[in-house]
C-alpha cells in the first residue's frame, strides 16, 4: 500500500477516535474503550478493503459487516457518517430519544448496519449466516465480524466457529479486538482465553495474527483472506483498549463510562496532537 494512503487511513483512524470521543461525550453514556481500540480495524474495512457504496447501502454485491461486540457501535457509527452513509452532525444525536444512533445498532433504523446487535455471542453465527447463503447463491461477497476478546467467553461463539470451518465458508473473516480487557478487568483473570490462536487452529480456521492498530498490517491480512480456500479465517488484532487517550488508555474502567468535560477536552487535545506531554 501507498506511504500515502497510509498516512490517509491512519488520519481517518484518529478522525474516527475524535468522533467516538465527541459522540460519547455528547451522549453523556457509552463504551469509549472498545471503540478506540477498534478505530484501525473499522477503518480498514470501510475505507480500504470493503465492497460498499453509501449512495445505495443495499447494493446487492456489497460485502458485509457485522458488529458482534455491539457495544463498540460508536466507532462504526463514525466510519459510516466520515464514509457519507448519513451526515457527520447526526453522530451527536447519539443514544437520544428518537435518534438512528442508538447505544447498540439497529439495522432497521441505521443504514450501512447488517444486524442488529448487542447480545454478545450472536455476531458470527448471524455472519456465518450470511456467509452460508452467499455460497448456497454463488456469490462472491466477503462477510467480516467484529468480536470483541471478553466476548469470546460466549459458548455460541465457538457453536459458529465449528459450523463456518464445517461448511468450509472462505468468505467469512472473523477480526477479534484482542485488546485483553472486558468489563470485569482483564480477560486472563475473568476466564483465560489462550491459547487462543491454537483454539481457532483445532477448530479448522485459517489463523493471522496482527497489530491491531497497524493499518497496513490489517489490510494485508484481509487480502490474505481473499485468498484463503476451503475454511474461514479469524484475524487476532492485538490492540490497547481506549488507545490514544492517555488516561483512558488500557484502563478496564472506560469499557462503559463517558468522559466529562474536562476529560473531553484533555482527550481531543491528545487526539489533535496539541498536548506536549
Amino acid at each position: 500500500m501507498p506511504g500515502n494512503c497510509e498516512k490517509d487511513l491512519e488520519s481517518m483512524a484518529n478522525t474516527i477516535r475524535k468522533d467516538i470521543i465527541e459522540m460519547i461525550a455528547e451522549a453523556r453514556s457509552g463504551h469509549p474503550g472498545g471503540s478506540l481500540s477498534s478505530a484501525e480495524i473499522v477503518t480498514a474495512l470501510y475505507f480500504k478493503v470493503m465492497k460498499h457504496d453509501p449512495s445505495d447501502p443495499m447494493m446487492e454485491d456489497r460485502d458485509r459487516f457485522v458488529l458482534s461486540k455491539g457495544h463498540a457501535c460508536p466507532a462504526v457509527y463514525a466510519a459510516l457518517a466520515e464514509s457519507g452513509y448519513f451526515p457527520r452532525e447526526e453522530l451527536f444525536s447519539l443514544r437520544k430519544l428518537g435518534s438512528r444512533l442508538q447505544g447498540h445498532p439497529d439495522m432497521h433504523k441505521t443504514p450501512g448496519f447488517e444486524a442488529s446487535t448487542g447480545s454478545l455471542g450472536q455476531g458470527l453465527s448471524i455472519a456465518s449466516g450470511m456467509a452460508l447463503s452467499m455460497k448456497m447463491d454463488g456469490k462472491n461477497n466477503s462477510i467480516y465480524c467484529l468480536m470483541g476478546d471478553g466476548e469470546l467467553d460466549e459458548g455460541q461463539i465457538w457453536e459458529a466457529a465449528m459450523t463456518a470451518s464445517h461448511y468450509k465458508l472462505d468468505n467469512l473473516c472473523g477480526i477479534v479486538d484482542r485488546n485483553g480487557l472486558q468489563i470485569d478487568g482483564c480477560t486472563h483473570d475473568v476466564k483465560t482465553l489462550e491459547p487462543l490462536a491454537e483454539k481457532w487452529k483445532a477448530f479448522g480456521w485459517n489463523v493471522l495474527e496482527v497489530d491491531g492498530h497497524n493499518v497496513n498490517e490489517l489490510v494485508s491480512a484481509m487480502n490474505r483472506f481473499r485468498h484463503t480456500h476451503y475454511r474461514p479465517t479469524v484475524i487476532i488484532a492485538h490492540t490497547v483498549k481506549g488507545k490514544g487517550v492517555s488516561f483512558m488508555d488500557n484502563e478496564a474502567g472506560w469499557h462503559g463510562k463517558a468522559p466529562n468535560p474536562e476529560q473531553t477536552k484533555t482527550a481531543l487535545d491528545e487526539l489533535s496532537g496539541r498536548c506536549s506531554g
